[in-house]
């Protein structure tokens, strides 16, 4: 069954704006082994169950991107939209990790092989971007660097090894609202080299380049401050910073060891995920 994987943005500038406030982006794509699971079978119509640890965030949302993506590859493919969906959900949701676009994903990989649709990949990948800019990247899965809105794929040079601590303070942060907060001049685009070889190399570009939307983000949310600051006083941490437009914090460390022991350490309270980049 695909799985829909957390995106983490290790780095996110603001590049600039075009002319229909869509904000541009220059931004390191990466996956995690904290995933949703989308599974589907043969039915006479059309539906979607939701299970898992934060399936409840879910409820009352009667047409959620799984459906949609089920409903647009129906219409692109020209076969009648019948499939039982299950979708397991353990991504927390409006936090910054792109559940829904990876769910989105997963649907139309779990679909196309449920319906044998023959579709060539760039279509594919046309349909998943009419979904919403995170959607492509979720259904390539793999280390990327993004522009444009997002939609604009490269592939990233190899990331090192390493644990991941996803944090989250138990707050949604829509993302239209952050990039409505945001103030200031744009970042300028800078190429990279020719990779990190190393945890600390990785670690020092990202600490160069950041995350535009911070700021923003605890404008709205302050709790984000105090998660910022507990991953960047945590023993091992190599580098941290705020994913995407938010809530969710990440810090990276050379041992899965030193992500669980940091993750003891904090408020009960907070979500949490130890785990690696995949």
């Amino acid at each position: 069954m695909p799985r829909a994987r957390a995106k983490v943005n290790l780095w996110l500038q603001v590049v600039g704006r075009r002319a229909d406030g869509f904000h541009l982006l220059d931004s390191l794509v990466a996956f995690t082994d904290l995933a949703d699971e989308i599974e589907v079978a043969p039915a006479s119509d059309l539906t979607l169950e939701i299970v898992g640890p934060v399936a409840a965030s879910l409820e009352g949302d009667p047409d959620n991107l799984v459906l949609k993506a089920a409903r647009l590859l129906a219409g692109r493919a020209g076969v009648a939209p019948r499939a039982a969906i299950r979708l397991t959900k353990r991504i927390p949701v409006a936090a910054g990790l792109g559940g829904g676009s990876a769910d989105a994903a997963a649907t139309l990989l779990a679909l196309v092989e449920l319906w044998r649709v023959a579709m060539p990949q760039e279509e594919l990948f046309d349909l998943a971007e009419t979904l919403g800019a995170d959607v492509p990247m979720c259904l390539a899965g793999r280390p990327a660097l993004a522009s444009g809105i997002g939609e604009r794929l490269a592939p990233a040079p190899a990331l090192p090894a390493c644990a991941i601590l996803l944090v989250n303070p138990g707050v949604a942060l829509p993302t239209p609202a952050v990039f409505g907060a945001r103030q200031g001049s744009f970042s300028a685009a800078r190429p990279i080299g020719e990779g990190w070889p190393d945890l600390g190399s990785l670690a020092e570009d990202l600490g160069r380049r950041g995350n535009d939307l911070t700021e923003a983000a605890i404008s709205l949310q302050p709790e984000i401050a105090g998660v910022l600051d507990r991953l960047r006083r945590s023993d091992g941490v190599a580098h941290a910073a705020m994913s995407g437009s938010g809530a969710t914090c990440f810090g990276l460390y050379a041992t899965i060891e030193e992500a669980q022991r940091a993750a003891s350490l904090l408020p009960v309270s907070w979500w949490r995920h130890a785990g690696r980049l995949v």
